[in-house]
């Protein structure tokens, strides 16, 4: 369900961009999300110790906020089926960064299968051939940033919060990141823009969309699968988007090919092996 609702959400942008700016389309899906979360925020909120709130803020920066900047930035310049791809490079960071921050230890199948998927994703990057003009690399260089953040959040959700329940973690989250892209919406011209006009309205909607299915409901579901299946395989869901995200580029004219077919199969074999029991 996650890899189907984030591999859909690099499309959502695409036609918010057509008619609004990054940061807008970035903006109101922040705001969105927190707006529909709210009555949880407000529900919760006096249940969650106060020692964890700046936590949960920080969570909502590195889970959302930063990567829905971007991501909307990168997408300017690059593709949504290779924006999709690269946001595999994701658990590889929730390995590097949990063993080098949070003394969190990989077993060897997971290592493996990951570097089998990661592998994957190069040469499905690759065979795009995009990646021959230098503009090309610094929108690519936003999406790894973000697969950084990703990578942070997942190690400090497993780690600090555990004792919170995953909706009250969301809800917060997002609502108290709401404020500060709500703020930003406004410096940006968005409350001037014609609202009478649909093209402004359609780009707007898939903004919200984007805000309340890619970044609301799937933020409650991944903070849920993080606690249940650890960090490490609870960032695997990356893997997923990649599929969704080729097969909504298929769908836009994006030009595929059997080379991506393998690569995506190399992408499941790895997954594979890193969530085999051994025996």
């Amino acid at each position: 369900m996650l890899s189907i609702i984030w591999g859909s959400s690099f499309v959502l942008m695409k036609e918010g961009l057509l008619h609004l700016t990054a940061y807008q389309v970035a903006v109101v899906r922040i705001v969105s999300a927190g707006i529909v979360l709210l009555p949880w925020t407000i529900k919760y909120i006096r249940q969650v110790p106060s020692n964890k709130i700046f936590i949960i803020f920080m969570s909502g920066v590195l889970g959302s906020l930063l990567p829905a900047f971007l991501f909307c930035v990168a997408e300017e310049g690059i593709d949504s089926a290779l924006a999709g791809t690269l946001n595999s490079l994701t658990p590889i960071f929730v390995i590097i960064i949990g063993a080098m921050f949070f003394r969190v230890r990989a077993s060897t199948a997971k290592v493996i299968g990951i570097i089998i998927a990661l592998t994957g994703s190069i040469l499905l990057l690759l065979s795009k051939g995009e990646l021959h003009e230098s503009k090309n690399m610094v929108y690519v260089s936003f999406i790894v940033l973000a697969t950084i953040c990703y990578g942070i959040n997942v190690n400090m959700v497993y780690r600090n919060l555990q004792d919170i329940g995953s909706i009250q973690i969301a809800a917060l989250a997002l609502s108290l990141n709401a404020i500060p892209a709500a703020i930003i919406l406004a410096s940006t011209g968005y409350f001037s823009l014609a609202f009478s006009d649909k093209h402004v309205l359609y780009s707007t909607a898939n903004a919200s969309v984007l805000g309340i299915f890619g970044t609301a409901i799937s933020s409650v579901l991944f903070y849920i699968l993080i606690k249940r299946a650890g960090a490490i395989f609870s960032s695997m869901v990356t893997y997923g988007i990649p599929i969704v995200a080729i097969g909504w580029g298929i769908l836009y004219g994006e030009e595929v090919g059997w080379k991506q077919v393998g690569c995506l199969g190399l992408i499941l074999a790895g997954v594979y092996v890193a969530n085999r029991k051994a025996n």
